[in-house]
């Protein structure tokens, strides 16, 4: 297959996340498979327009901020001199339309969509524009019966609430790198250790665990906790941090290496997961393949990665007082720590990259011979 995906980034974009992480494990192995994949995705400084990444063509152009309409532009542009056999509309916060772009066989893929979690994130006036178009795509690929894949039972839920027929929809879960994430023998940290793991957002709610660490630093004064990542709501977290007099009790890390991740997974005693929702929580699975359980809050995305009671613990979104009791519990019961982190460990690994790439391969090319979506 000729296949074009349009999405806002690439995964060598300093904000790529968890999505661009699916697109590239997926359509890389796609084009190791013999297809053609072509990306077309926003700029950033320094990137060059044009180059071959693990098999893939990306093609970069436009700021992030206006991509969208940069996307409508250099997509027609771009099916005008090549044939594609399907194009991917990767939809992640404000869509892009593709059927209104091309007569080419258009299949999406859906993370979560946001709904009124994005008022959380961003100011109103920004939020009410994300809301807006994000209903008037779905009420358009509602009409077209676009196909999508999405990645967990609740954003599925979530679509067929939106009008989707279920015959739409397949669910294609997020996996695990399982050559990287993995028990080493790396020890837990001497001291009771929780770490955060992913990007720094407001509606990732990281703010949550902050405002419950100083109940738990009562009973377990020695707690440190490590946040790993970098975003926009780093400032307003350290001053958070700094108000609540948590000190050296709590380290921001920033950006990361992949390697030093895993370090920290393998030794936290545990994760902790504070989003007000995601489409899968892909940091949670990751965590648990390291042998790490995961505290989170019971939304959706979250409640279909972590397994209550036996890969993690869940929590009412928002509740920082619940939070430090389930974290409590957790860290002063050492068998159950073993227990549910020999069952993540389990878990974890019913899930791989191979699996997803020939579920999303299947799905593509029903979409382009024009047939119904595979069970």
């Amino acid at each position: 297959m000729r296949v074009l995906v349009i999405n806002w980034q690439d995964l060598r974009n300093p904000l790529a996340g968890g999505a661009e992480v699916h697109l590239h494990e997926v359509f890389s192995r796609l084009a190791s498979n013999g297809h053609r994949v072509t990306l077309l995705c926003s700029s950033f400084p320094g990137a060059p327009g044009e180059e071959s990444i693990d098999g893939m063509r990306v093609l970069r152009g436009g700021s992030r901020s206006l991509f969208n309409y940069h996307a409508a532009i250099a997509a027609r542009r771009l099916l005008r001199k090549e044939r594609f056999d399907v194009v991917v509309d990767d939809m992640n916060k404000i869509p892009f339309f593709a059927p209104l772009v091309t007569r080419t066989p258009v299949c999406g893929i859906g993370h979560h969509l946001f709904r009124r979690s994005i008022f959380v994130e961003t100011n109103v006036a920004a939020a009410s524009y994300i809301y807006a178009m994000e209903n008037a795509a779905l009420r358009h690929y509602v009409a077209r019966q676009t196909p999508f894949i999405v990645n967990s039972r609740s954003t599925y839920d979530d679509f067929v609430a939106s009008g989707f027929a279920p015959a739409q929809l397949r669910i294609v879960h997020l996996a695990v790198n399982h050559r990287v994430y993995h028990p080493t023998g790396i020890p837990k940290s001497p001291e009771p250790l929780i770490a955060h793991f992913g990007r720094l957002k407001k509606y990732k709610s990281v703010d949550v665990l902050l405002r419950a660490l100083p109940l738990l630093r009562r009973d377990i004064p020695t707690l440190k906790t490590i946040i790993v990542g970098e975003g926009d709501d780093r400032p307003r977290l350290e001053g958070i941090a700094r108000a609540l007099n948590l000190g050296e009790a709590v380290e921001f890390t920033g950006f990361v290496p992949e390697a030093r991740q895993v370090e920290i997974m393998q030794s936290a005693w545990c994760a902790v997961a504070t989003s007000a929702k995601e489409g899968w929580g892909m940091t949670a699975t990751e965590a648990n393949a390291c042998g790490t359980p995961v505290v989170a809050s019971n939304v959706p995305g979250l409640r279909d990665s972590v397994k209550d009671g036996e890969t993690g613990i869940l929590y009412p979104y928002g509740d920082h007082e619940a939070l430090a009791g389930a974290l409590a519990g957790l860290l002063r019961d050492g068998a159950l720590r073993e227990r549910l982190s020999a069952e993540a460990v389990r878990w974890a690994g019913t899930f791989t990259w191979e699996i997803a790439a020939r579920k999303t391969e299947a799905c593509l090319q029903a979409v382009a011979d024009g047939r119904p979506l595979p069970d």
